[in-house]
């Protein structure tokens, strides 16, 4: 038997690595809306928080581990006066964790001080992090954030622009990405070229400017919506007003799928609808695909309750509240016992006996990725007197790790991957288990372009092998749907003498 660590089972969810805010509004209190935006946020990212503020003259930055509301207290945020800001709030992956890993990332460029904020994995950054060693640039941290954030330095230094050290480095950097980056007077987004972490711009209504991972955080910051920000573009904002310019060349959309069904909150907006609409869909289309006869539709909460709506409302079979969460539990670094780490879900969510006892019911959850969660409740909701669990997942299957982003690295945690559809049944010890097709997936969604490699293998990055070794299960192998761009396999002096071609 291994030997307790002490460290926390994984939970059933994927993970977004984080969420981005930045806004530039002179005359407001910017540290104060990044706060709250950042809260707004908060369900990208747990483990760290950080805001950095430019106020004409340098960058500020606090930062630390925890929740927004632990890291900055009233006083933090008076102390820090400026015009333009950005933030950051962390999930911590198997990579880099620590004060250093929390974000925004602060870095020098002769005598200006940058802080970016990123969300995203590069897939080649370990590569650039040695050539840069190489070259004597010092590392404080083996964050991909860093790398970029040096990167951008080292080509800015070279160009004499700032925007041009941003598109440089978004031609030497390969995987999925939306960065937010101040200096003293400016602030900068931008976004990889296929567009697979969400980035969007919103207006103030006295001029001034909002980025962020996600539309909830325009609402609490009183912007309204304008657009996206486009694959491959930088925006630079400031007193100059906003200017737009092509980093990189735009490739073919592959937005990340499980925003829509998963990461984003439910009352953000895309294309028009809310993602609560389009999980609303994805469980009318899945009780049409996987029915069943049952009394009682339940969701596991609250990720689900859309999808669980979604599926009670199409079959015709009542809606009720059969398991109840504690939405005091935030994430926390005093690990339980190993008795208590045996309670799992307990500590999260309970059953309501009165609700469920005599009756067959149809558990709705957005997802099942690893089935360690979902065993937990189908076990209790049993143990509370339900005669039988269905098990019903508005997503498809998860067969296929994420490089981008998410925190499913190793193929090997992946139910899906492991088993056929009777023996996950048989894991999570449910009386029936289906999963929302594909197909069906995108009929609930707008039609763009897609990334769907953790269903499919398809890849729209290339993914290297250094950077994928041993991920996999024997038998599976990527399909990288694009080659890596010829710029990104220059070396650092290569491309160098290209921005002096360019001019």
């Amino acid at each position: 038997m291994a030997q307790d660590s002490g460290a926390p089972e994984p939970d059933d969810k994927l993970h977004d690595e984080c969420g981005v805010f930045g806004v530039w509004a002179p005359g407001r209190d910017v540290a104060r809306m990044t706060y709250f935006a950042l809260r707004a946020l908060q369900h990208r990212g747990q483990e760290s928080a950080g805001i950095a503020v430019g106020d004409g003259k340098t960058v500020l930055v606090r930062k630390d581990l925890g929740l927004v509301t632990q890291v900055f207290s009233d006083a933090d945020l008076a102390a820090m006066p400026g015009h333009v800001a950005c933030g950051h709030c962390r999930y911590g992956t198997a990579g880099a964790k620590g004060w250093e890993a929390a974000q925004p990332h602060l870095s020098t460029i002769n005598n200006v001080i940058i802080a970016l904020a990123h969300n995203g994995t590069l897939v080649n950054f370990d590569d650039l992090r040695r050539e840069l060693i190489d070259m004597a640039i010092p590392f404080r941290s083996n964050t991909d954030s860093e790398v970029a954030a040096k990167l951008i330095g080292y080509f800015t230094q070279r160009g004499h622009r700032l925007r041009t050290g941003i598109a440089h480095t978004m031609r030497m950097i390969e995987g999925g990405y939306a960065m937010v980056l101040v200096r003293e007077n400016a602030l900068y987004a931008f976004r990889d070229p296929h567009g697979i972490r969400p980035l969007v711009l919103g207006r103030l209504g006295d001029g001034g400017w909002v980025v962020a991972s996600e539309t909830c955080a325009l609402d609490i910051s009183g912007a309204t919506f304008v657009r996206e920000i486009e694959p491959g573009e930088i925006i630079r904002i400031s007193d100059d007003g906003l200017r737009s310019e092509r980093g990189c060349r735009p490739l073919t959309p592959a937005n990340c799928i499980f925003e829509h069904v998963y990461f984003s909150r439910p009352d953000s907006v895309k294309d028009g609808s809310s993602f609560y609409l389009m999980r609303h869909r994805m469980g009318a289309r899945l009780a049409q695909e996987a029915p069943v006869e049952a009394d009682l539709v339940i969701s596991v909460p609250d990720s689900g309750t859309p999808a669980a709506e979604g599926f009670a409302q199409e079959s015709g079979i009542p809606f009720g509240t059969g398991l109840i969460k504690n939405r005091y539990v935030a994430r926390t670094f005093i690990q339980p016992t190993p008795e208590l780490r045996q309670m799992g879900v307990r500590l999260k969510l309970n059953a309501l006996p009165d609700v469920v006892r005599g009756k067959r019911l149809v558990m709705v959850d957005d997802s099942v990725v690893r089935g360690t969660t979902s065993l937990q409740i189908v076990r209790m909701l049993k143990e509370a007197g339900a005669t039988e669990v269905h098990v019903r997942s508005a997503s498809p299957m998860v067969t296929w790790p994420c490089f981008y982003g998410i925190d499913t690295a190793n193929q090997d945690q992946l139910i899906a991957a492991n088993m056929d559809l009777e023996q996950i049944r048989s894991r999570l010890e449910a009386d029936s288990v289906a999963f929302l097709s594909t197909e069906g997936l995108f009929a609930c969604v707008p039609p763009n372009g897609y990334c769907t490699a953790c269903f499919t293998g398809a890849y729209p990055v290339q993914i290297p092998r250094s950077f994928y070794e041993e991920k996999f299960l024997p038998g599976y192998e990527p399909n990288n749907l694009a080659p890596a761009s010829k710029t990104s396999q220059m070396t650092l002096v290569q491309a160098e003498e290209l921005l002096g071609q360019e001019g």
